[in-house]
């Protein structure tokens, strides 16, 4: 390595490391630009976000997710306004729909959390989903780090709105809220599809509008039959287990998600909702679940950055012989099969992974 890039290489190093300490100090600068880094995945993100993971564990995660049109903005604004009324800083990470141009939030922009645009208490960011259909990707739960390290005492991540896929995010928050609007059969029948099974909590938001009664009604013979759902994913999947961590649905002491109802507009049941989201949390530490699903997290995570570093690493020996197209040609003229392809793009990783051993 030449002078001119080893003396580059260090001053970025000491760059990160004073970014760290001065996020570590409370510097809400720094904490944008770490998340800036993170989220555009920028040189030396990881290293950041390795120093920062010692300094987590104190930020209870909460996601707040349902169908386009719940509410779940206004919700957001007014859970966070109530936790700084009771004097806790707030994180929200508001995940928007990505831009089919610039991969960046389509409404990034959009002022969201009027209540709170003067407190600097309450940390508000924009990130683009990223093409994840569940509108949770990597950057996010790196994100929720940054927060949590920073001392944020409560964490609020709201995703885009995209129905059954919106699963992913027991796999970053600690309680899940699953908003629902009123009058809306459809919805409903559509958390039988999947949503159901993530939900700690279920709000019933608008419930001043017409057909709320009736909503209320169905989730809870929902919530009754919960137990009938359960288990319709893969055994060993990552998801079933977070699933299975979050219900306790082998146990006795399993959480039974409450239906709050809620006007976000007006802040009518915001505050029986915070109650139920604290009821949430102490009963995640008197079960044991919180180590439960921090563990299984943990495992997801690990799981997720090894396969984007095998694929990586998979991509960087595709294009080194010659690249997919040369590939595929060759498969075409019936000199080769994709299994052989697959086989000698592989082997030498594999070669690489016996020779440690």
């Amino acid at each position: 390595m030449a002078e001119s890039d080893t003396d580059d290489a260090e001053a970025a190093e000491h760059a990160d490391r004073t970014l760290v300490e001065e996020l570590l100090d409370g510097k809400h600068r720094a904490l944008a630009r770490v998340i800036s880094k993170i989220e555009n995945r920028s040189p030396g993100y990881r290293d950041l976000v390795s120093a920062l993971h010692a300094h987590t564990g104190g930020a209870d995660v909460i996601g707040v997710t349902g169908s386009p049109g719940a509410g779940k903005s206004t919700l957001v604004d007014k859970l966070a306004k109530r936790y700084r009324d009771q004097g806790l800083t707030v994180g929200v990470i508001a995940i928007d729909p990505s831009s089919p141009f610039t991969g960046g939030s389509v409404l990034g922009d959009r002022i969201r959390m009027a209540s709170n645009t003067a407190d600097m208490d309450v940390f508000f960011r924009s990130m683009s989903a990223r093409g994840h259909l569940g509108g949770i990707s990597t950057a996010t739960a790196d994100a929720v780090t940054a927060l949590d390290a920073f001392g944020k005492d409560r964490i609020i991540v709201e995703t885009v709105g995209a129905g059954q896929n919106e699963i992913d995010i027991v796999k970053t928050a600690d309680t899940v809220a699953v908003l629902v609007p009123p009058g809306s059969g459809d919805d409903v029948q559509m958390l039988k599809a999947g949503i159901l099974e993530i939900a700690d909590v279920f709000v019933v938001n608008k419930a001043d509008m017409d057909g709320a009664d009736r909503t209320v009604q169905e989730l809870r013979e929902m919530v009754h039959g919960r137990g009938d759902l359960a288990g319709g994913h893969h055994p060993g999947d990552g998801l079933d287990v977070a699933l299975s961590d979050r219900t306790g649905e082998s146990d006795d002491d399993g959480w039974e998600p409450p239906i709050v109802e809620t006007v976000a507009k007006t802040g009518d049941g915001v505050e029986e909702l915070l109650e139920t989201l604290a009821g949430h949390s102490d009963w995640l530490d008197d079960s044991g679940r919180r180590q439960q699903q921090a563990r299984t997290r943990y495992a997801e995570e690990i799981r997720t950055l090894l396969r984007e570093d095998a694929a990586k690493l998979v991509a960087e020996e595709v294009e080194r012989r010659g690249g997919l197209e040369s590939f595929a040609e060759a498969v075409l003229a019936r000199e080769t099969d994709p299994y052989t392809v697959a086989d000698d793009v592989i082997r030498p990783i594999e070669d690489c992974v016996e020779r440690r051993e």
